[in-house]
């Protein structure tokens, strides 16, 4: 199946080697380009785009601001936020507006190409030199309620969920649970249905906003 893909970003230069890579892709089709946040928002729709690879900095409506309004819109489309900035502020409000994926543009392109892959299957993915800066986010930042326990999940779906929250694949899962590859796939799945989470990333967000995982520090 082919992966629809829009690209946003306000440098046509960035655009000209993302969509020069994308177009020798077999599997991934560029359906869209925008310069601003509003014309992505309205792009995703339009298209029926599966992946939006979004820029922070925009003019107008912000990358954040359009993850949000796509991700909450009618359409299935997923953000990947691809920027410059690798700033902990970024990090967390594009991963709480509903973005799948973080990454940074100095990234090889055919990492982010299997990015946008990763994320039209419905995983979640944050480039590693930023998953250390989110994990300290959670450390620092208020919380601005109290934390409510995760409610529903099974014994071993909370031994699950504590485990993708800490950065493990589900090979790393199945191996600290002893148990099979399929198995650790299966529980992640329920878990995404039971707790009503887009992908791994809102399970990140959700297991440490609900207090089940402390950051360490």
């Amino acid at each position: 199946m082919t992966v629809r893909v829009v690209l946003a970003d306000d440098q046509p230069l960035v655009r000209a080697a993302l969509r020069m890579v994308l177009t020798e892709a077999d599997d991934l089709e560029l359906v869209g380009e925008a310069g601003d946040g509003a014309e992505a928002v309205a792009l995703a729709e339009s298209t029926r785009a599966d992946v939006v690879v979004m820029d922070i900095r925009m003019p107008g409506v912000d990358g954040i601001e359009a993850t949000r309004r796509i991700t909450e819109g009618p359409g299935t489309a997923h953000v990947i936020v691809l920027t410059t900035f690798d700033d902990d502020d970024y990090v967390y409000g594009a991963l709480r507006a509903g973005a799948s994926g973080f990454l940074v543009k100095d990234m090889a392109l055919d990492d982010i190409l299997a990015a946008i892959r990763v994320v039209a299957a419905g995983d979640g993915l944050i480039a590693p030199s930023v998953t250390r800066r989110l994990i300290k986010e959670f450390a620092t930042r208020p919380t601005p309620r109290a934390p409510r326990p995760v409610e529903g999940i099974t014994d071993r779906e909370r031994q699950v969920l504590t485990l993708v929250a800490t950065g493990l694949s589900n090979s790393e899962i199945a191996a600290e649970l002893c148990i099979t590859v399929a198995t650790a796939k299966t529980y992640v799945t329920r878990l995404l249905a039971k707790l009503t989470a887009r992908d791994r990333v809102q399970l990140v967000i959700l297991a440490y906003e609900s207090g089940l995982v402390a950051p360490p520090g």
